[in-house]
């Protein structure tokens, strides 16, 4: 991943923590010392451990790309035949597997992070170094929940796909097909 992306994707995933936390009313980042790893929260950890999505897949989802753990809490409403529903169960197995693995290496990478610059010896090769490592794992675990997305709707028939935008709330014929 070239280092501008890998720079933007941590810059967007910075915002809205930044926001809550050095907005107008003059709020500090003072919260955010007590964090273990500054960059990351006690949700985000969790999440990263988990295999969560974390949002990183919304250009599939709401692009009618949907996720397997949706389509198979709404198994029985969208008719899923048991080779369906068995195939979706492995995809989304194997995405967890991968993305939990990532999203370790992800902790460690920041926690790293946040080690160099608590040593006070931080230098910009060191900076480039791990940020470009964090990047390009971010960039993976995304590609991960993207790529789950991608196997479950060619799992799927057109109608089921519309049952699903049904029966997650997206308004009809507002996405691009």
């Amino acid at each position: 991943m070239p280092k501008y992306l890998a720079a933007l994707f941590a810059i967007l995933l910075a915002a809205p923590a930044a926001a809550q936390h050095h907005g107008r009313g003059g709020h500090s980042y003072a919260p955010l010392l007590q964090r273990p790893i500054k960059a990351l929260s006690a949700d985000d950890i969790a999440g990263l451990r988990a295999g969560r999505g974390m949002m990183l897949a919304l250009p599939a989802e709401l692009n009618r790309y949907p996720g397997p753990m949706h389509v198979l809490e709404h198994a029985a409403a969208l008719g899923l035949n048991a080779a369906q529903k068995q195939a979706i169960e492995r995809q989304m197995a194997d995405m967890r597997a991968e993305a939990m693995a990532l999203g370790e290496r992800i902790i460690s990478g920041e926690e790293a992070l946040e080690k160099l610059f608590l040593s006070a010896g931080a230098d910009a090769a060191a900076v480039d170094r791990l940020t470009a490592e964090l990047g390009a794992l971010w960039g993976k675990l995304r590609a991960t929940h993207l790529a789950a997305h991608v196997a479950t709707r060619a799992v799927l028939s057109g109608a089921q796909i519309a049952q699903y935008q049904k029966l997650r709330g997206y308004e009809a014929g507002t996405h691009r097909h």
